[in-house]
């Protein structure tokens, strides 16, 4: 539930620098962390979180973590897709070229100090933020080293004009794969479908025409605006004391200018009716897209949602539409729905992956399915389901010094309370039938439903 974009851990940046699998010399900091994964027992209690301010103005929040030799720092910046301002593509292409070269290394130079220390680099661009990511061991003088490089990567980028061009036609060529990939299709159309001329709407990955249109000039400008200190957040989980996290944080981000937070995203609105998009594509399987604006980060009713989604469509095979569409009538073999808050209103979506010969069916199924949730409401028993559920999985969203920073970082980009983590069970096992029902009543509209299909036929128009 504190994911950003994405319902799941984030995505890889393209080209990020995994060195465990490039270079042999990485084998030790995997091999640590993997021993101290299965063979340690569970956390009895969450790590205690503090947070400061670095003195450019970068937020910094840090969990201690001892019981492994290793430091995981992730620096997030408020620079996704949604700052783009109709260059699509823009964010994730600079993102990416900030491997390309720092300071006086090339990439190569980079990818061989990073690998004579042991440390493990990756980057990532989603809608609402970029991201760097470093593990490294906790030895002080390997730490200091990757920090060195990771502040290089951060405040002395090249942006060398050959590695913008070879990551401009590396980009089209994904463009052009994707145009093979129906679920890339069916989700490029249904956030166009839902957020219209909204920041939202613009692919992180650009257009074909948006592309040709970068130069290398836009990416610099585009780092000079945005990735600087008051627009990043930094997350720190690991083998360190609050003051070796303090002399970290300054290392890698010390060296930013201050600048400026990026301004607020526009409101997202609503739908004003139903729309229905096909595109045609010759397969035997159909993709069904269904949804519209949900919630944004900070909501109220952001964890009535969240636990009301989790019986309807958010549990995988023991959910209300699972039931109803695969188990009851073999329609689908994958069928879920989330709600994905972020920092404006997220989507909320319904998806299927159905047999063309029966895709009409399950479309109907679902919109029945969701009638009748609204109608009648969830149950005591359900509710109790889920809860149950929920509590009783989330240990293992933070079964690692990773998964922590990642969690640290979200609570520091959108703002969320420091006990977040520690509070999140009982807030959840607080949720009341009443108010899931209200939230679904209030939020969820199914007369405003963006549908998005993708196979042969425009099964909607049946």
């Amino acid at each position: 539930p504190l994911r950003g974009d994405r319902p799941r851990l984030p995505r890889r940046g393209r080209g990020g620098v995994n060195l465990a699998t490039r270079f042999p010399a990485v084998a030790a900091i995997t091999t640590a962390a993997t021993l101290y994964t299965l063979l340690a027992p569970p956390a009895a209690a969450l790590p205690d979180i503090e947070h400061w301010q670095t003195a450019n103005g970068a937020r910094v929040y840090f969990a201690a973590a001892r019981e492994i030799p290793i430091v995981d720092a992730r620096i997030v910046f408020d620079a996704g897709g949604a700052r783009d301002n109709g260059k699509a593509g823009l964010a994730m292409l600079t993102n990416g070229l900030l491997r390309e070269g720092a300071g006086d290394m090339d990439a190569d130079a980079l990818a061989a100090r990073l690998d004579g220390i042991g440390a493990q680099l990756d980057h990532g661009s989603l809608r609402d933020m970029a991201w760097l990511e470093l593990r490294a061991l906790s030895e002080a003088q390997t730490l200091d080293d990757a920090a060195a490089l990771l502040a290089a990567i951060v405040s002395q980028p090249q942006f060398p004009q050959a590695a913008f061009a070879r990551d401009v036609k590396n980009t089209l060529v994904a463009l052009q794969s994707d145009k093979q990939n129906p679920e890339a299709l069916a989700e490029e159309a249904f956030m166009r479908a839902v957020y219209g001329r909204h920041p939202y709407a613009s692919p992180p990955k650009g257009t074909e025409e948006s592309i040709r249109a970068l130069r290398r000039d836009d990416a610099v400008a585009f780092y000079r605006q945005y990735y600087v200190a008051r627009n990043a957040v930094v997350a720190i989980v690991g083998d360190l004391n609050r003051a070796q996290a303090e002399a970290l944080a300054e290392k890698i981000v010390g060296q930013l200018p201050p600048g400026r937070p990026a301004p607020p995203l526009p409101p997202v609105q609503p739908l004003p009716q139903s729309t229905v998009t096909h595109i045609p594509y010759p397969s035997s399987q159909t993709h069904i897209w269904l949804g519209q604006p949900g919630v944004k980060r900070g909501d109220e009713d952001h964890l009535p949602l969240y636990v009301g989604n989790h019986a309807f469509g958010g549990s995988g095979l023991v959910s209300l539409l699972n039931d109803e569409v695969r188990e009851k009538r073999g329609y689908a073999y994958s069928v879920y729905s989330f709600f994905l808050p972020m920092r404006a209103r997220g989507p909320f979506r319904m998806v299927a992956q159905t047999g063309n010969a029966v895709a009409a069916d399950a479309l109907r199924v679902i919109h029945e399915t969701l009638d009748g949730y609204l109608a009648t409401g969830i149950t005591d028993a359900q509710t109790k389901a889920a809860k149950q559920n929920i509590t009783g999985g989330f240990a293992l969203r933070l079964d690692s010094n990773s998964k922590v920073a990642g969690y640290l970082s979200v609570i520091g980009f959108y703002g969320l309370p420091l006990d977040y983590l520690d509070t999140f069970n009982a807030r959840v096992e607080a949720v009341t039938t009443r108010q899931i029902n209200a939230a679904f009543a209030a939020r969820v509209d199914p007369r405003r439903l963006a549908t998005v299909i993708v196979g042969p036929d425009n099964i909607a128009a049946d």
